[in-house]
């Protein structure tokens, strides 16, 4: 018998897994009980001047193409992003420059998730 903590959704449970070598029946696990797990900590407050970029959708971060105090042009892939198994290029929304990098490569982001600022 195996005790796992499994998080979904934020919410943390510890469950009982037994491993079943060769039977055609498993046990019936007992109830999942919720754990009171520590809040998570408030995300870095973004800069006050510039224009947020924002993950269009869930996905995992593939590379980050630029750093703070970079220039970049209307159209610059600032940042890459799979989701569904294909490569979305996030692209910049105006020319100016990097103020914030929120992620990094290997992440995994959700829709609205902060991803650079450009000022």
């Amino acid at each position: 018998m195996k005790n796992l903590k499994i998080t979904v959704n934020g919410v943390a449970y510890d469950v009982q897994v037994e491993e079943v070598g060769g039977s055609a029946s498993a046990p019936v696990a007992a109830p999942a009980t919720p754990v009171a797990t520590a809040p998570k900590a408030a995300p870095a407050a973004a800069p006050t001047s510039g224009e947020p970029l924002k993950c269009p959708m869930p996905g995992t971060i593939i590379s980050v193409n630029v750093s703070v105090g970079q220039q970049v042009k209307l159209g610059d892939v600032v940042v890459v992003l799979e989701a569904m198994k294909m490569e979305n290029e996030i692209k910049a929304p105006k020319d100016g420059t990097i103020t914030s990098v929120n992620v990094n490569k290997g992440d995994a982001v959700e829709s609205g998730t902060l991803l650079v600022t450009i000022g």
